[in-house]
């Protein structure tokens, strides 16, 4: 039995999980989800409190699980199995969960952040399955990157490689990740709720009608899911939104292709919910600016687990 904790800011969830004897899949058998409040003794304690109830409801005693894994926001150290003061976990300084879990349950768990949970989870049971080079880009709330090089999980000196969101790629754009005009600020929810604003905002300021956003008070409303939703009905200033998004999306991905030569590039969360007005731009960009030695040998594709992906992450982990 595997034993998983992903750690997010406003949820946790424990889930329990078996893995199938051709190692290709997990079925997860239970999961319970936690509201993140508290200190991080007392949030731990109730993820082990709700782990030892989903073992008493199919009969399992602790002692027979196998591995265990904890998937959280970073920065940590996996080495050190220490929580780093994460912006979206207030208080959680120096946390030594590595050791605290293994005191509690007897066994030594994988901690790893959230990007190279998921990308170890997609290696082995998802897009990543058969490949020895893969990316995979969260691009969801932010932009970050798991990387699995020559078979395994690349976590970097100080467990900071795959910090994509970080790079910048225009003068002037977005914030994200602490930068204006970097790949976390173009592509991601928070980015192109930001990038929509700005575009809304120079519509009204010349009188001009948006259909997703009467009024400037409307503007801090606006968010990643309305302007795709928007665009999906045909909204021309949703859609340009969008296109701007894959551009820099394009020009983002083509810097991974050029520099890790990857068998395939796997893209979550939003990709899986809007590709459709992402990849003419995108694509158009990776023709222009991707090696083409480099580009026509990887495969870009959306993540296999969709949005099960986090359910499967610290599972992963555990399985490794």
């Amino acid at each position: 039995m595997l034993l998983g904790f992903d750690i997010g800011g406003t949820k946790c969830a424990v889930s329990l999980g078996k893995e199938a004897a051709d190692k290709n899949e997990i079925q997860i058998i239970s999961k319970d989800i936690i509201a993140t409040s508290g200190s991080p003794e007392v949030m731990m304690q109730k993820l082990f409190t709700a782990a030892e109830r989903l073992l008493q409801q199919i009969s399992i005693n602790s002692k027979e699980i196998s591995g265990i894994g904890i998937s959280c926001g970073g920065p940590l150290s996996s080495k050190k199995g220490l929580i780093l003061s994460p912006p979206n976990l207030p208080g959680w300084d120096n946390i030594p969960i590595v050791s605290i879990c293994e005191q509690h349950f007897g066994i030594k768990p994988v901690l790893q952040n959230d990007a190279n949970a998921c990308a170890v989870a997609e290696w082995k049971y998802g897009a990543g399955r058969g490949f020895e080079n893969i990316v995979f880009l969260t691009f969801g709330t932010g932009m970050g990157a798991g990387l699995i090089l020559n078979g395994q999980l690349y976590s970097g000196t100080t467990d900071l490689a795959g910090e994509v969101g970080h790079l910048r790629l225009a003068e002037m754009g977005p914030v994200g990740f602490g930068k204006a005009g970097s790949f976390e600020g173009f592509c991601s929810g928070g980015g192109i709720a930001q990038l929509a604003q700005i575009k809304v905002r120079e519509q009204l300021q010349m009188g001009r009608k948006v259909s997703f956003c009467p009024t400037l008070n409307d503007l801090p409303q606006l968010t990643a899911k309305s302007v795709a939703e928007a665009a999906f009905s045909g909204d021309p200033l949703a859609k340009e939104i969008y296109n701007i998004c894959g551009f820099y999306l394009g020009r983002g991905i083509a810097l991974l292709i050029d520099i890790l030569n990857p068998e395939v590039i796997i893209l979550g969360s939003i990709f899986g919910r809007s590709g459709s007005l992402l990849s003419s731009a995108m694509y158009n960009v990776l023709q222009q600016e991707a090696l083409q030695s480099a580009y026509s040998s990887c495969k870009i594709v959306s993540a296999g687990l969709g949005e099960s992906i986090g359910d499967y992450a610290a599972l992963s982990l555990a399985a490794i």
